[in-house]
């Protein structure tokens, strides 16, 4: 009996000993969960307008003296799910529940999203609105999370490639971080 004893003594320290998968899920949310109608406005220096949709914006490189007003971004703008991606997330909380996905959004105002996760029955995942359209401020919220949270797994989902591209770096400042860094692309709804 003494033997049995010792195994299972042994098994639960190992148990205790190996550290636990900790994985997060983030999602982008503009052209990546959902498609809007919702516009940037930009005023050039020279005082002319024009308009940006969100995955313009993704890859606009502005002159100086742009000026920016992402006022359509307090609402949705007529809001269709992109099905690719909101399916992913709907599986990973299935699965995982709410506490394994966030969203992470560029936009000032959480409440839309919200919203909007909740209109296609997605209730308790977090939104993180940065207010900043600035790709760094995502790879440091996440840097944040891997810190925080003693993430083991981080899996990130965002149609820019600055965005992309900034959360990338993250891995060789994370060696032991499981990454998988997506850019999604996608066939207009």
């Amino acid at each position: 009996m003494g033997v049995l004893r010792e195994y299972i003594e042994a098994l639960l320290l190992e148990s205790e000993e190996k550290p636990v998968a900790r994985k997060l899920r983030i999602f982008d949310f503009d052209d990546t969960v959902v498609k809007t109608d919702s516009k940037i406005y930009v005023t050039h220096a020279d005082g002319s307008e024009s308009t940006l949709t969100p995955g313009e914006f993704a890859i606009y490189e502005p002159p100086p003296g742009d000026v920016f007003d992402f006022g359509d971004f307090e609402k949705l703008v007529n809001p269709k799910e992109i099905r690719q991606i909101a399916n992913i997330l709907k599986r990973i909380v299935r699965k995982r529940g709410p506490e394994g996905a966030v969203m992470l959004t560029a936009r000032a105002n959480p409440d839309p999203v919200t919203e909007f996760l909740h209109d296609i029955k997605l209730y308790g995942i977090d939104v993180m609105a940065l207010g900043s359209a600035d790709p760094q401020a995502k790879a440091d919220y996440i840097a944040h999370r891997i810190e925080s949270d003693n993430l083991t797994h981080v899996e990130f989902f965002d149609d820019s490639l600055k965005n992309v591209r900034a959360v990338k770096e993250l891995i060789s400042l994370y060696p032991n971080i499981n990454f998988k860094v997506r850019h999604v692309t996608y066939e207009p709804v």
